[in-house]
């Protein structure tokens, strides 16, 4: 309990687990769109603003988020136009920030190199109520719009073409996850270290996507996964003398590991009884108007999109259809289920199963 005692280690296990919380909390996104390593892009523009925190004796934690902000948004937009020479804009700015990092570190006064070293690598020795106040005043920023805004930026990161057609302001959800990236950037860079920053954002997501079949699961199972490496991390790193940045990125590379490992005879046992059962297969009453009725058979498949179609036929009588009237066929991209003879109370409409599975 003596680890607990000293009022670095309090900040440093606080700030742990506001990284641990909010790196996965946005990692999850750049996963879903496939740009995992966009964090450390930022990590690399963020040294220049860690410089000119030093150059003009300011807390280099507010000037790297400015810098980073604005990196963010120039990637985006880079990204957006897809320009055939947009890689390399991108490594012109990414290596640029590193250079030009160093080169201001070199001309401030506190050019020493264990201040730049626990910015690289992250340090618990260095993380001062300022820096906390401001760790957990960016960290709630960050998990007000990752957790508020969940369903906008899943489906924005899933399709953005069906986000558009829905009505949602694509390139603004973009920008506000790009900022909310080099935001995360700056929350983690005083514990993880501007270098492997990264990897704490996308680890503990690929991680949890082992055992886990929906987004929301996904999401809350590598929140886990990052509070409680980063709490280990800090702790061994204490005990044993060690950086705490490569400390808690190795704890989560052997839980991804593990996870991986205890996902084998898991994925096999769902086969397994997938094959035992075979596809699940209901008719579902539909209410319609007067001497009218519908019926929607919905079958549930294995793949990620499912397909529910509505036949309906007129009856004078009342009773039951027959097959054969005008279909419509909503595609949507998820598995629809339902118990035999379920009844739906409201008829469907012009609203795609898609938009109503999302983030389910």
């Amino acid at each position: 309990m003596e680890m607990f005692q000293p009022d670095f280690m309090q900040r440093a296990f606080l700030a742990a687990v506001l990284v641990g919380v909010t790196a996965p909390s946005i990692g999850i996104y750049l996963v879903q769109r496939r740009q995992a390593l966009m964090g450390d892009g930022i990590g690399h523009v963020a040294l220049t603003g860690v410089g000119l925190g030093f150059l003009f004796q300011a807390n280099p934690m507010w000037t790297a988020v400015l810098v980073c902000v604005l990196g963010a948004v120039v990637m985006e937009l880079v990204r957006a136009r897809g320009n055939q020479r947009g890689d390399i804009a991108l490594a012109m700015l990414f290596y640029g920030g590193m250079a030009g990092g160093k080169l201001l570190v070199s001309m401030s006064s506190q050019s020493g190199a264990g201040s730049l070293e626990s910015y690289l690598w992250g340090s618990i020795l260095f993380v001062s109520p300022g820096d906390l106040v401001v760790i957990g005043l960016l960290a709630a920023v960050v998990i007000a719009v990752t957790v508020g805004l969940r369903r906008q930026l899943f489906a924005v990161c899933q399709d953005e073409e069906f986000a558009r057609v829905t009505g949602l302001p694509v390139r603004v959800l973009n920008l506000l996850l790009a900022v909310m990236a080099a935001v995360t950037v700056t929350v983690a860079m005083r514990v993880v270290g501007l270098l492997l920053v990264s990897a704490l954002m996308v680890v503990p997501v690929a991680a949890a996507q082992q055992l886990t079949r929906s987004f929301a699961a996904t999401q809350a199972t590598a929140i886990g996964v990052g509070v409680v490496t980063a709490l280990l991390g800090v702790g061994t790193s204490y005990q044993v003398d060690l950086p705490s940045g490569p400390t808690i990125v190795f704890l989560a590379i052997l839980t991804f590991a593990l996870f991986s490992a205890i996902a084998a005879p898991l994925a096999r046992r769902r086969h397994r009884a997938s094959a035992e059962h075979g596809p699940a297969v209901c008719d579902v009453a539909l209410p319609g108007p007067a001497n009218a009725t519908a019926t929607a058979t919905a079958t549930a498949t294995a793949t990620a999109t499912a397909t529910a179609t509505a036949t309906a036929t007129e009856d004078s009588s009342g009773g039951p259809g027959t097959a054969g009237g005008p279909a419509a066929v909503l595609e949507g991209t998820e598995p629809v289920r339902a118990p035999a003879g379920a009844t739906i109370d409201a008829p469907l409409s012009g609203e795609s199963l898609s938009s109503r599975g999302l983030a389910q």
